[in-house]
């Protein structure tokens, strides 16, 4: 899908794989300047490179999302490069394995809030002290069919994406007489290297979760990258703290 982002700068963390890819791409490709974030500074910088190839603005960023300083610095370094933040996407996160709620970790605990609760909260709060100075802008953070759904042996992963949910309207609320909107993505199973490292590893039956799918099918990156650009585009200015399914129907069962 093509959306018109010429003149526009987007920041996507979790940009070296996956949707948080494949939206840097779509960003780039429609026009936009972009900051290509992620912890592995090999992958971005290579995507970054394969877009100046073609002829866009693109500059990569090595963050740790759940590091402040390197968020603040992350947001400073896309500001910097190329003057202004129009639009968002807050993608870094993970998964674990399945485990049994009396077996989990507080390490574990630490370690999946602090990228993928924190990282979101870190990189918005970046994000909307540029916009704010503005008056424009647009945020999306990336939750998860996790965010509005619970599910057996997966409670810490669930409790953070709950948890962008929240920081995502109580957000919404707060920016949306200044100008800035943000709003969420929930992503059913999409084909991304972290579905196919969970099936590799037997933490997910893959036929099973297909035949869960109305659609029949699993979604892509892509498709994710098209609901964010809608999300953070023209197309969408009456659109304000919403958590946005994208999961083939999933949810409507």
């Amino acid at each position: 899908m093509m959306f018109d982002y010429n003149g526009k700068v987007a920041l996507v963390t979790g940009a070296g794989s996956g949707m948080g890819l494949a939206t840097a791409k779509a960003f780039a490709r429609c026009g936009a300047s972009v900051a290509l974030a992620d912890v592995d500074g090999a992958a971005v910088e290579a995507a970054a490179h394969e877009l100046r190839s073609e002829g866009h603005k693109a500059l990569a960023v090595t963050c740790d999302v759940s590091k402040e300083d390197q968020v603040a610095a992350m947001v400073d370094a896309t500001v910097g490069q190329f003057g202004r933040l129009d639009a968002a996407f807050n993608s870094a996160g993970i998964q674990i394995p399945a485990t049994d709620a009396a077996e989990e970790t507080g390490d574990t605990y630490d370690r999946v809030t602090d990228i993928n609760l924190r990282g979101v909260w870190a990189s918005m709060k970046h994000e909307l002290r540029h916009m704010r100075t503005q008056g424009s802008g647009a945020i999306v953070n990336c939750s998860s069919l996790g965010g509005l759904v619970g599910n057996p042996g997966r409670s810490i992963y669930h409790a953070t994406k709950h948890g962008v949910i929240g920081l995502t309207r109580s957000a919404a609320l707060e920016y949306a007489p200044r100008g800035i909107r943000i709003n969420a993505v929930c992503p059913g199973t999409i084909d991304t290297p972290m579905v196919s490292k969970m099936v590799e590893a037997g933490d997910l039956d893959l036929e099973a979760c297909i035949a869960a799918l109305p659609i029949g099918r699993l979604g892509t990156s892509e498709e994710i990258a098209d609901a964010v650009l809608w999300l953070c585009g023209p197309g969408s200015t009456f659109i304000i703290g919403v958590a946005l399914p994208v999961d083939g129907g999933w949810t409507a069962q």
